[in-house]
């Protein structure tokens, strides 16, 4: 490959990179302002400045527009509670670290809020979705890895994964629906049930 083919082929590659952005941000909006099941295809490309057959070059229809969101968003949610949880030297770090990180995650961005808040049904039914499930499996290694610290007690660890998730997953809905969201109140209230549970497992 020449010195021009290279720069032709990588000012291509960044064109398309940009079309990807772009039909990814517009999906962000059109869902957030109308909802995922009034969204069409139509309505994502109006807010680009691409050709309406540009879309299907990138996504076969808006529901990849949303997976795709959906897993990038439940990336970066993950990255940030899984550090939390990292950080921490005790149980109650372990679990306010988490879940404040992970609601902080869900409302500090007024876009992602309103995509969340209006696509919550539709969200919850993807909840078996790769990129969703990986929060759990990471969250079982972070609990092995705590009782094998010594900062948690032995514990059922698929139980406690799956329940915290689930704890996590339903209070962060209704910080979505709340337009007031209680960051603080939620974190408070599960610390105060896990931190409980956990000192509860490491009694005799």
């Amino acid at each position: 490959m020449t010195v021009t083919d290279a720069a032709v082929s990588g000012k291509r590659e960044a064109t398309k990179a940009a079309n990807r952005a772009a039909i990814l941000a517009a999906g962000a909006e059109v869902f957030a302002d109308i909802g995922f099941g009034a969204a069409t295809v139509r309505d994502i490309i109006r807010r680009t400045d691409l050709a309406s057959g540009t879309f299907y070059n990138y996504f076969p229809d808006k529901e990849a527009v949303l997976h795709e969101i959906i897993e990038q968003t439940a990336g970066e949610a993950r990255a940030r509670v899984r550090a939390a949880r990292r950080g921490a030297v005790g149980v109650e770090q372990f679990v306010d670290g988490a879940f404040r990180a992970y609601f902080d995650y869900l409302v500090e961005d007024p876009l992602r809020l309103e995509l969340l808040r209006r696509n919550s049904g539709t969200i919850r039914a993807m909840f078996d979705d790769p990129s969703l499930g990986a929060g759990t499996e990471e969250l079982r290694e972070d609990l092995a890895a705590g009782v094998a610290a010594g900062i948690l007690p032995p514990h059922d660890i698929e139980l406690m994964a799956a329940a915290m998730i689930g704890a996590g997953f339903e209070v962060g809905v209704r910080l979505l629906d709340d337009g007031a969201a209680d960051v603080d109140g939620a974190t408070r209230l599960l610390t105060t049930v896990f931190v409980a549970g956990f000192e509860r497992l490491a009694r005799p």
